[in-house]
């Protein structure tokens, strides 16, 4: 099973293709600044694309 589900993460984003350019955003900005909203050991993946998906997930990253 996959974390975080796509039906918790389409609950707080209203499409696919909008949650699809929301992480690619995010993951460019976390290669670029290294800059992370979460603190690693509370990531449980280990890439950039898991960890964007995580803090959509978690309420760290708001969607407007």
């Amino acid at each position: 099973m996959l974390y975080p589900s796509i039906d918790s993460l389409l609950n707080k984003v209203g499409s696919k293709y909008l949650l699809v350019n929301i992480v690619s955003q995010r993951v460019k900005e976390m290669e670029e600044s290294h800059n992370y909203q979460m603190k690693d050991k509370d990531y449980k993946s280990t890439k950039n694309i898991g960890k964007a998906l995580e803090e959509i997930a978690n309420g760290t990253l708001h969607v407007n």
